[in-house]
């Protein structure tokens, strides 16, 4: 449940910390005195778009922290999400939200201390809490809401889910068979350009590495003279002797001579004929090696033109798929690989066929097994929501589920056994990712009327009534901890505020008496519904220092029986009795409730 709440600088709000209580909250107050700012601080908490305009006029941003304490349930369908993206807490019981919106616009959310983006925000915060605000209504009216609707109610979520699986991979074998059975003439040119782009790689036979290799002998074979030239030359100068000058062998040679009897004069000069030594067989072999690289240098034109024919191929392929011999050969690969699928596209398109087929029928087996669960559900649902309208004055009102499955020849494939558990027909239906079924939600408000689609009902009152009925419903199904309603008597008379009352704490309350199902906070214009709160808060603006701020006082005792008269218009002695009268029914019906829960409480232990 949502545990505290804390709200900085938020519109009118400079400062405000909330303490709810598990049960039945009540949020009170004239019209404009901050109530809904106090609905859209928790929106923010759930991710909603964040704006600058709701910063507070003079401050640089706005903070709003809600704090969680989860029970065993909640705690466990979390702690995934949680370990999934590190924002485990110190406490598993405890989970901290945090929204922060700054005048320049930006926003940062945090989950437990570490930022997140909003979508995770969203994600976390839609697990704790389901606000129904004053445009809840216009949600429900939407059609395409009613199967998910009816789907939370029945408890249909797995069965649903293995249907869009089923659908997904359908339209996956579905986009694949397209794909192949494009046009015959394309495919026929794009299989002669795949086999000659692989027979012309192929038939060059390249090895990585070649080019280089290649390059390397172009050169030596285009300058061949030049390296023999210079390779003789090099020669000659340590070797051989011209004219006055000495070659380099012979120069060494008279210098060893001249260390010879340096030593036998200095003997420690011995060490100084030992390094020339070296130098001299060093130089020995260094003409050695030019011999054989002289030796070596070929003079072939024919094997010149024959690498520069290769090097010119190498480069026209490279031009064509690819930088390099690496990356010509991979195209190589994924043309042969292309080719091959494309070759055989008349096999492939007889095994997903096959595919389609077999995933129709499954298809159309699974939908028609979940269109029964939701036609049972549906008829439970209808008959619980009538008795919910019932209470609420509108006994006479009739409710329906309406499903129905749309013809389509290239639907599911749904068989006759099949087509009779959901009462209809075999043949082909269209579906989505929810199976077969059309969901809508049916209406009669009035004797003689017929059943209608529900956003067609024109009174605001009944639409009212209606949207509760159905929140009480589904309510009972729901696993959120804490729902939020935001003004849901909206259009509704004082006459069936008690009513609303009753089955807005009804929804906190478990049947067997064993604590609390749900948190509930409701903003409220009726006494006869406040009256029904744990415990009740009443919300006030004033002027302080020229500035407009909101409070929030809780109450009780005598303070709340003035508050609840005020809400009458009857703050007299006459109008507070009438107070009393009503708080005392109140407490009478939950303890009635309480001694309806104590058999069942019994049973449990």
């Amino acid at each position: 449940m949502l545990s505290e709440l804390r709200i900085r600088d938020l519109a009118i709000i400079d400062e405000l910390d909330l303490v709810f209580g598990p049960g039945f909250n009540v949020l009170t107050g004239e019209t404009g005195a901050g109530k809904s700012i106090i609905i859209d601080a928790v929106n923010l908490l759930l991710g909603d778009r964040a704006s600058q305009e709701v910063v507070r006029a003079g401050a640089d941003r706005s903070e709003v922290e809600g704090t969680f304490v989860l029970d065993r349930g909640s705690a466990a369908r979390l702690a995934p999400l949680l370990a999934e993206n590190g924002l485990e807490g110190d406490q598993a019981d405890l989970l901290v939200l945090a929204r922060e919106v700054r005048a320049n616009g930006r926003s940062v959310a945090r989950v437990n201390g570490r930022a997140v983006n909003s979508a995770l925000l969203a994600e976390v915060g839609q697990q704790l809490v389901d606000v129904h605000g004053q445009g809840e209504h216009l949600s429900l009216l939407r059609e395409r809401e009613h199967v998910n609707l009816l789907d939370r109610y029945a408890g249909l979520e797995a069965e649903r889910s293995a249907a869009g699986d089923l659908v997904r991979r359908l339209r996956g074998v579905r986009r694949d068979l397209e794909s192949l059975r494009q046009d015959e003439r394309e495919r026929a040119r794009r299989i002669d350009l795949l086999t000659y782009q692989v027979e012309e790689i192929g038939a060059a036979r390249l090895t990585p590495g070649e080019d280089g290799e290649l390059d390397g002998e172009r050169r030596r074979l285009a300058n061949a003279e030049q390296l023999a030239s210079l390779t003789n030359e090099a020669l000659q100068l340590l070797q051989q002797s011209e004219g006055e000058q000495s070659g380099a062998m012979d120069l060494l040679g008279l210098a060893e001579g001249s260390l010879a009897r340096l030593a036998r004069i200095d003997p420690d000069t011995g060490r100084l004929g030992d390094q020339l030594a070296e130098a001299e067989a060093l130089l020995d072999d260094l003409a050695r090696e030019l011999e054989r690289y002289r030796d070596a240098v070929e003079f072939n034109p024919r094997r010149l033109q024959q690498v520069e024919e290769r090097l010119h191929l190498i480069h026209t392929l490279e031009r064509k798929y690819g930088d390099g011999i690496q990356e010509v050969l991979a195209y190589a690969e994924r043309a042969a690989v292309e080719l091959e699928t494309i070759t055989h596209a008349g096999e492939r398109i007889g095994e997903l066929e096959a595919a389609e087929t077999e995933l129709l029928a499954e298809l159309g087996r699974r939908g028609a097994a979940l269109s029964a669960a939701r036609r049972t559900a549906g008829e439970r649902m209808a008959r619980a929501i009538e008795g919910e309208l019932a209470d609420l004055q509108m006994a006479r009102a009739r409710f329906a589920v309406q499903i129905t499955w749309t013809p389509d020849g290239a639907g599911a494939v749904v068989d006759a056994a099949s087509a009779a558990q959901a009462g209809e027909r075999e043949g082909r239906y269209a579906f989505d990712t929810h199976g077969l079924d059309g969901v809508v939600f049916l209406v009669s408000a009035n004797p003689g009327e017929p059943l209608r689609p529900l956003a067609r009902v024109a009174s605001g009152g009944e639409t009212s009534r209606l949207m509760l009925a159905l929140k009480t419903v589904l309510g009972r199904a729901d696993e959120t901890p804490t729902l939020i309603f935001d003004e849901i008597d909206q259009g509704i008379g004082g006459r069936v505020g008690t009513t609303v009352g009753r089955k807005l704490w009804g929804l906190t309350a478990q049947s067997d008496g064993r604590g609390i199902r749900h948190q509930v906070l409701c903003i409220t214009h009726l006494p006869q519904l406040a009256a029904y709160g744990d415990l009740h808060f009443h919300v006030a603006k004033r002027v302080a220092g020229q500035r407009t701020v909101t409070n929030v006082q809780k109450l009780s005792g005598e303070e709340r029986v003035s508050e609840l008269a005020d809400m009458m218009g009857a703050d007299s002695q006459a109008g507070r009795a009438s107070v009393v009268e009503i708080m005392s029914e109140v407490e009478h019906a939950k303890a009635k409730h309480e001694r309806a829960a104590a058999p069942a409480q019994q049973k449990a232990r």
